[in-house]
């Protein structure tokens, strides 16, 4: 067929098509762990707990720490959702106040625990040599004593109040965040990126702060969140013996230990603290896996 011959496209359409913008990593990390139902739970009931903690002067029926003689060791009823205490004290009231102790026990210890284990991990890995050698020394020294056993015994040592076992459970948590950062600081140190940003000639602290902080929050995030799990039932258990939240203010932990002398005529007073205790520990921990797997790199294309 000639030139001559060749068909002529008469009134052509040109059709365009739209390239979609790819997902950000946030949106994937957000559909993944919406994906994951537990720790979607894991985040309600979460909130829920944070709420109650929040709002407990507005919601609590009753006066928590106000004792009435009438009233001891009520069973639960429409007036008494969870029942009262050996001191006629409105056992639901106390939870909802006691979750503020055990809530701000978990938050402000983990957050003091990262503040200070962060920087020092982050210093041990960069810096390497012999700085590394006696930060990581004393990190494992620290280490080899249980996390509960060292929170009680700095408990003890600093007194019986509940600051003083939020600074014990802080100090106890920060050589896990020290072990970890460094152990991270490590693995970018090694990475192609990070030698390139050395070879531009910047400061230590820039790379440290700039280039390798943003690129480890992830990990520390997730542990953050498990360690809140571990710092609620740290605060229990000092509260249980007495080196936490003192009475007559409400604790899960010191509830759990007054109600252990009427287990057989008030099992309720131990009850209701014990679920509390179990669904927020329940519930961290099931975020923080949420968490881990919707930040995992190796999931990034799904």
């Amino acid at each position: 067929m000639s030139a001559s011959q060749a068909p002529r496209a008469v009134g052509a359409t040109v059709v365009t098509t739209t390239v979609p913008k790819p997902d950000s990593p946030a949106r994937r990390a957000l559909r993944r762990f919406l994906r994951h139902r537990l720790a979607v739970f894991g985040l309600v009931v979460v909130v829920l707990f944070v709420l109650a903690a929040l709002l407990a002067p507005w919601i609590a029926p009753y006066d928590p720490t106000a004792t009435s003689w009438s009233r001891i060791r009520k069973p639960p009823s429409a007036d008494f959702w969870f029942g009262t205490d050996e001191n006629g004290r409105d056992v639901f009231s106390r939870v909802l106040w006691g979750a503020r102790a055990s809530l701000a026990a978990g938050a402000v210890s983990v957050t003091a625990a990262a503040l200070a284990g962060i920087p020092v991990g982050l210093v041990a890995g960069l810096a390497g040599g012999w700085v590394d050698t006696i930060i990581s020394r004393i990190t494992d020294a620290m280490l080899s004593v249980p996390f509960l056993i060292l929170a009680i015994a700095l408990a003890a040592f600093l007194g019986s109040a509940l600051e003083n076992a939020m600074l014990a459970i802080a100090i106890s948590a920060t050589p896990i965040f020290v072990r970890l950062a460094r152990g991270l600081a490590m693995e970018a140190k090694a990475t192609e990126w990070f030698e390139a940003s050395r070879a531009l000639g910047n400061p230590p602290w820039r790379n440290a702060v700039v280039h390798v902080l943003p690129n480890i929050v992830p990990p520390l995030l997730v542990q953050g969140t498990l360690a809140i799990a571990e710092a609620i039932i740290a605060e229990a258990s000092l509260s249980f013996l007495g080196l936490g939240q003192q009475p007559p203010q409400p604790s899960w932990g010191s509830m759990l230990n007054a109600a252990q002398r009427f287990l057989s005529q008030a099992p309720w007073m131990a009850i209701y603290p014990g679920v509390a205790i179990f669904l927020a520990v329940l519930a961290f921990n099931l975020l923080g896996d949420g968490l881990r797997d919707a930040l995992d790199p190796r999931s990034r294309g799904r």
